[in-house]
């Protein structure tokens, strides 16, 4: 039984509709606007709210918003969230790093070290870069607490940490009316930085690349990768700046990295030369994948298909279902036999099942004879909250094609 708890101070009090609250008594960190009855004050964007059920019993406290997700619970219980309560919750985020062997030691020193939802921490991303911070803001109310968010992880990484750097121009919802510039937030770095992972040397550039600057979370699935290369010609699609191409190298025959992007596609020939140096086994290619993969005048026995998300919302999903078909309906059609193929979404509002169903179908277009050898997902510095599934994000297939 929950604790009947008063609103603290100036807290703001929201009452949910008779049977809305079920998911919060699962500990399901968000509620949508559909499922308010009742809100009593009026918040700003990014305060702190108190979310209480139709009987007057506490579920929980978070930051509002105006829009279709209105309240990011930080935390079920009765607790102020203050500045003591984001300590606490970054160095657990921190030391669980730590105990997984990510510290910025070793021969791994990029990862993860908040994960949002995973963290308890909605809508903080936060990725470590050989002692560089890169921060994206995806709600108001962290937006609103980021000197704080700063101040704690320099606090709690000490001489780990050189800079720290803020890249939340595009992140934040476009109708909060805040104005984030991306920028640092606590000292400097040049770019590209180099890092390494697993060994492998990188050119990571967090103000001009994608998402943080590398696509940290296929760490594992890179090395899985590698193991299946050995003696293979290999094409990476959507290779962006060449971390599967890198990885599948060492023992492939050859390997061919295709990106839409040319600034991509000559990082990705400078990171196989900052491993391999100047290799004729490697060849990076500026082009549209499907157009690739049409014109394509090389067989090849092993694919990689990591694009980026084709849906961001449900109104998509469709198209997105059917992009994800006619990708690997592609794929598999130009694949030598006995070919192995890594096919990937990371599109959180398609589900596990939902892919694999595309996959199916694409396969069954084909005629093939199409086997799964493995199902993929992101490694445990991006963990998934038992309670909150679109946290999985990333899903994957390694597919044997006979």
């Amino acid at each position: 039984m929950k604790k009947v708890a008063s609103v603290r101070g100036n807290s703001v009090k929201i009452v949910l509709k008779s049977g809305k609250d079920q998911s919060l008594m699962r500990y399901h960190p968000w509620v949508f606007s559909g499922a308010i009855k009742k809100i009593y004050g009026d918040p700003a964007e990014g305060d702190i709210v108190e979310v209480y059920d139709n009987k007057e019993s506490f579920l929980g406290a978070g930051h509002f918003s105006p829009g279709s997700i209105a309240v990011r619970i930080l935390s079920f219980k009765t607790a102020d969230i203050s500045s003591d309560f984001f300590r606490d919750t970054i160095h657990r985020a921190i030391g669980f790093r730590s105990r997984l062997g990510l510290d910025g030691s070793g021969n791994t020193n990029m990862f993860r070290l908040i994960h949002g939802e995973g963290d308890g921490l909605p809508g903080l991303i936060a990725d470590y870069y050989n002692g560089v911070v890169v921060l994206q803001f995806h709600s108001t109310g962290m937006y609103r607490s980021k000197d704080l968010v700063t101040e704690l992880l320099k606090e709690a990484l000490g001489s780990r940490i050189t800079a720290i750097y803020d890249k939340s121009a595009n992140t934040l919802p476009y109708k909060s009316g805040m104005e984030p510039h991306n920028g640092y937030l606590y000292g400097s770095s040049e770019v590209p930085h180099l890092v390494s992972e697993n060994g492998y040397s990188f050119e990571i550039d967090w103000v001009t690349g994608q998402k943080t600057g590398f696509f940290i979370d296929q760490r594992d699935n890179r090395s899985m990768a590698a193991s299946y290369s050995r003696g293979r010609r290999v094409l990476n699609l959507f290779s962006y700046t060449g971390g599967f191409s890198v990885y599948a190298l060492g023992q492939a025959e050859r390997v061919h990295s295709v990106d839409s992007s040319a600034a991509a596609s000559a990082t990705a020939a400078r990171n196989v030369a900052l491993n391999f140096g100047d290799n004729e086994r490697h060849e990076a290619f500026t082009s549209d994948a499907f157009e690739f993969l049409a014109q394509a005048k090389e067989r090849y026995d092993m694919i990689i298909l990591d694009p980026p998300a084709f849906a961001k919302h449900n109104n998509v999903l469709g198209n997105a279902l059917q992009g994800y078909k006619r990708l690997n309906i592609k794929a598999i059609e130009n694949i030598e036999p006995g070919g192995v193929i890594f096919t990937f979404s990371c599109s959180q509002v398609v589900s596990r099942d939902n892919f694999r169903k595309s996959v199916f179908a694409a396969a069954a277009n084909t005629g093939r004879r199409v086997r799964i050898l493995h199902q993929l997902s992101q490694p445990p510095d991006h963990p998934v909250n038992i309670y909150h599934p679109e946290s999985e994000y990333l899903k994957g297939l390694v597919l044997h094609v006979d």
